[in-house]
């Protein structure tokens, strides 16, 4: 593809990126010395029946048919969100910093930064009867717009690597988990128990009101008690993701219960889905609470008092908490990160999010918000967690390797490859070779993107499907997969249970992964040094410092 059909494309792909973005006559285009223009009525012109005048003919007549159509179809195609929401989002800071990351590329003649425009432009567009489209945005964009053509080449050619990265780490996974599985001892799964399946207990599941007098702050806690356990009953915390709940995750948690586990699930009440929703209505100007960093990890370790205070009374003493296991999702995989040891690492977290193309990462935004907290050295380690499992963890910036390093405890990272929200190449491929612990593990569901899109919010889910060609794995593949590896892992690493050893290996997910279209990879520290040379190898290939 040429370097202008990269610009063009790149300038689509920008736009459309910035979901949830008296009209300007033209739209000027920088790359150096050079400096282009085009009018867009013209624009307009070739979005509604393909007419490509005088005027935008000296650029689209340069690539191809198939770019031209990719550009047209991109000009007119409605993204279906709520306009009301669309404005309350670009109204947070988390909103503002995607805008103003935008607008270095998007600006105003003269090159000042477009992003505020852009938001206005944005929201004009969606409460427009004819919907959020990149036309619609040009058109109520209040001046000729600018459009930095090194930045947008730049951010093109930057996401391209991310894309080359992620595929390369799909393929590489796959390789290395077929070497592993090569040296495990010889299985046959079809004889042993499928720990996918529920396990022998039953559960009562209660719904305990906790309150933190020390810090003012009310929660409840779902909790997944198992019935007949006789005693040294093995205890996991769970933390939720950003705009969730704890209710969300309760067929894997009853899985854990099931097998014996009780399994205690606190509501983080500044970034869950009663926080997120207030901010959709308008009553809290941020998308989560920037203490959520200080009092996600506190609330783990006040569920684990709670427990403590209970156990000799309701529990009779059978509650095994000197070795309690936490499990999280996204911002709870920061959460369980954060009590298993690793500390916020400021000044790694500040040089990540100055760098230029930082907002690429979903994620990065979400922590930058850290920079917010005072700079103290926070220290959430809680010495009675001893595993860890961190799906789609939010981690690598804020944590940076001299505070993932500190973690010295069993761990398993768990990882989509379709991951938009918590990129793999992002946030899990580089902390998995800082982790220092030999027993650390890392699981990649091939096509797995972050939530499970059956119950996503109706109005993200639309916009989602009106823009992108959404093809995942079925979600009862994803949790048999979840399922399987989290149990042997904390069977293992909590109870000593070395029954379930051949489940924690690479033949495993081999085994899981045969006549299926999405793969199961898992690696473990043997492959660590491996991974980071491949991370090298790309580093080194695609010049990326």
């Amino acid at each position: 593809m040429s370097k202008f059909s990269l610009f063009v494309l790149g300038l689509t792909s920008t736009f459309l990126t910035s979901l949830p973005v008296k009209a300007a006559e033209k739209l000027l285009f920088t790359y150096g010395p050079i400096e282009l223009s085009v009018k867009v009525e013209s624009l307009e012109l070739f979005a509604k029946d393909g007419t490509i005048n005088e005027d935008l003919g000296q650029y689209l007549n340069r690539i191809s048919p198939k770019d031209q159509a990719i550009f047209r179809e991109s000009l007119t195609k409605k993204i279906d969100i709520d306009g009301v929401k669309v404005s309350r989002f670009f109204n947070t800071e988390m909103g503002e910093s995607i805008l103003l990351r935008l607008g270095k590329g998007i600006t105003l003649e003269g090159g000042k930064n477009g992003g505020i425009a852009l938001r206005g432009a944005i929201i004009q567009s969606a409460l427009d009867p004819s919907g959020l489209t990149l036309l619609n945005v040009l058109k109520k964009y209040p001046t000729d717009l600018q459009i930095q053509g090194e930045l947008v080449v730049g951010a093109a050619e930057y996401g391209k690597k991310v894309i080359k990265a992620t595929e390369t780490l799909v393929k590489e996974m796959r390789t290395w988990t077929a070497e592993e599985a090569t040296t495990d001892p010889a299985t046959d799964y079809n004889k042993l128990a499928d720990i996918r399946k529920a396990g022998p207990y039953q559960i009562k599941k209660e719904k305990w009101q906790l309150t933190d007098k020390s810090r003012n702050r009310s929660f409840y806690v779902n909790v997944f008690v198992p019935q007949g356990v006789t005693n040294n009953i093995p205890v996991i915390v769970f933390s939720h993701g950003l705009g969730a709940s704890p209710d969300d995750y309760d067929d894997t948690l009853n899985h854990l219960a099931s097998n014996g586990f009780l399994v205690a699930a606190p509501q983080h009440i500044g970034s869950d889905t009663t926080y997120f929703k207030e901010m959709f209505e308008g009553l809290n100007k941020n998308i989560f609470d920037r203490d959520e960093f200080i009092n996600r990890p506190k609330d783990l370790s006040f569920v684990i008092d709670e427990l403590e205070r209970r156990n000799q009374g309701e529990f009779q003493g059978k509650l095994n908490l000197k070795n309690v296991g936490v499990s999280g999702h996204s911002f709870g995989g920061y959460t369980v990160l954060a009590v298993a040891g690793a500390t916020i690492d400021f000044d790694y977290l500040q040089q990540s999010c100055d760098r230029l193309y930082g907002g690429l990462n979903a994620a990065i935004l979400l922590q930058c918000r850290a920079l917010e907290l005072p700079r103290e050295d926070y220290n959430f380690r809680d010495p009675r967690v001893s595993a860890v499992f961190a799906g789609n963890p939010v981690n690598r910036f804020i944590f940076g390797e001299k505070g993932i390093s500190k973690i010295t405890i069993p761990i398993m990272l768990g990882s989509g490859s379709d991951d938009p929200a918590t990129p793999p190449a992002f946030e899990q491929v580089v902390p998995f070779t800082w982790l220092n612990t030999p027993n650390k593990y890392w699981a990649l569901i091939e096509g797995q993107a972050h939530v499970n899109f059956n119950e996503i919010d109706g109005g993200i889910k639309e916009a989602l499907d009106s823009t992108l060609n959404l093809t995942f794995p079925p979600q009862d593949l994803i949790s048999a997969y979840v399922k399987g590896i989290s149990l042997a892992f904390f069977e293992i690493h909590l109870n000593n249970n070395q029954n379930y050893r051949p489940y924690l290996q690479s033949s495993y997910a081999e085994y899981l992964s045969a006549n299926n279209e999405f793969k199961l990879s898992f690696i473990s520290a043997n492959s660590s040094d491996k991974l980071k040379a491949e991370i090298e190898k790309f580093r080194s290939e695609n010049n990326i410092k």
